[in-house]
């Protein structure tokens, strides 16, 4: 039987135009890295399992480190596991960032991270060949456990780079081995110390960057092969118990009861219609639902739920949330029902930097998209403090975390262009001036 790894590669590069190789950019280098990382952690299924820090994850930034090297980059690992590929510059103390990551989901896709990684270096790879050194320092990164199925967080890599993390929080996060945040550093070469300690000197970075697939379909609708990222909404959570009253199914009249559920399942019916009042980029979710006490012949007394709501501007989220709690008095008095309200979790959204979406639009011309991230990226932890750019890269269907994940190398080439160009300008003294 061939090898998935294999057939992986062959998938990417059939039907590739080598057109695309130039400027010192090689699809056949990119799509043999993807089948590479593919082939770390692959599972019975055919997906990823690299969690973060685990002995798949460092296999996987142990061969990134190798390529780094290839790529005449002087190769650092900082106190949180983050891997650091440095090509010095000619004329700045500042330095241009680009990066993602390599650990996945239990079984997850080929592309996510992945492709980022591979762009950053990739970039190297283009100016150790035409023997270009840029005038910023140059940099790219792998940062550790960003999908955060390990520990039930994420981004702890890029949150340590930024100095964000604290000891007596990391302390008390159990793994879903049941591990210890602190046992699992010290199983790789890390300790509670060396991660909180890791922040960078920020004053010497200039701006972060990173492609990624897009996760979604819009790119997919527009045929075309990258995206520019206008912002990462952020996430705001909702917990709601629905108070009712229990009763017998067949003895409790239809005009007599107060069915926790149904005035839940009105809930959920209507928050549908709400995003759309806010703002076009606003998304309001139900993915958990709990019915209490949860008999066949009993009305439910108790429901509980999260709503996930986000988009990229505050304004526009709060302004939504504000809508959804109108719509829970509404609820309250049309059934009889009592409706507890939480907010369990408010991260602020993200925008990307202004002057670099203007240059990825002149770079892509009139084939221009902006599209919104609904997921969480390192770019968001990094944005807080630095000018940030995201690059989507077109994914059939949409599907991520996942092992249908897929991405043609076409675009991952167009995409990677893209980011060079950036990249370059940014690095640029001269240019800026």
């Amino acid at each position: 039987m061939k090898d998935f790894s294999l057939e992986f590669y062959e998938q990417l590069v059939e039907g590739y135009d080598s057109v695309l190789d130039r400027d010192g950019i090689s699809g056949e280098r990119t799509a043999h890295r993807l089948a590479a990382l593919c082939a770390i952690g692959l599972t019975d299924q055919q997906g990823s399992h690299r969690l973060a820090f685990s002995k798949e994850e460092k296999e996987a930034k142990l061969l990134v480190q190798y390529w780094m090297e290839k790529a005449g980059m002087i190769v650092r690992t900082d106190g949180a596991g983050n891997v650091i590929g440095r090509i010095e510059g000619t004329a700045s103390e500042k330095t241009v960032l680009c990066g993602s990551h390599v650990d996945t989901v239990p079984n997850g896709g080929h592309f996510d991270g992945a492709l980022g990684v591979i762009a950053a270096i990739e970039v190297a790879e283009a100016w150790q060949e035409a023997g270009y050194v840029p005038e910023k320092s140059y940099e790219a990164i792998v940062f550790s456990d960003e999908e955060g199925a390990r520990f039930h967080g994420g981004m702890t890599g890029s949150k340590a780079f930024m100095g964000e993390l604290e000891e007596e929080k990391e302390t008390k996060r159990i793994d879903i081995y049941g591990k210890s945040f602190e046992e699992v550093m010290k199983e790789n070469g890390l300790t509670m110390e060396s991660v909180v300690s890791a922040g960078a000197d920020l004053s010497r970075y200039d701006s972060y960057m990173e492609v990624h697939i897009e996760q979604g379909k819009e790119l997919e609708k527009l045929n075309q092969s990258t995206g520019i990222v206008t912002g990462i909404a952020g996430p705001a959570w909702l917990k709601l118990r629905f108070k009712g009253e229990a009763g017998h199914a067949g003895n409790t009249p239809m005009n007599d009861r107060k069915d926790a559920l149904a005035a839940a399942g009105a809930f959920v019916s209507s928050l549908t219609q709400l995003p759309a009042k806010a703002s076009s980029t606003a998304v309001a979710t139900v993915g958990e639902l709990n019915v209490f006490p949860n008999g066949v012949n009993v009305i439910p007394g108790e429901v509980t739920c999260t709503v996930d709501v986000r988009d990229i501007q505050v304004k526009t989220r709060e302004k939504l949330l504000k809508k959804i709690t109108s719509l829970l008095e509404e609820i309250e008095k049309s059934w009889g029902v009592s409706i507890e309200k939480e907010v369990s979790m408010k991260i602020d959204p993200v925008p990307a930097d202004k002057d670099l979406q203007k240059t990825a639009a002149e770079i892509l011309g009139a084939e221009a998209v902006y599209l919104p991230s609904g997921a969480a990226h390192d770019a968001m932890i990094i944005g807080r403090y630095l000018p940030m750019a995201m690059l989507f890269t077109k994914s059939r269907d949409g599907i991520s975390h996942n092992p249908k994940e897929w991405s043609a190398l076409k675009d991952c080439m167009n995409t990677i262009h893209v980011l060079k160009k950036m990249i370059e300008k940014r690095c640029s003294v001269t240019e800026q001036r």
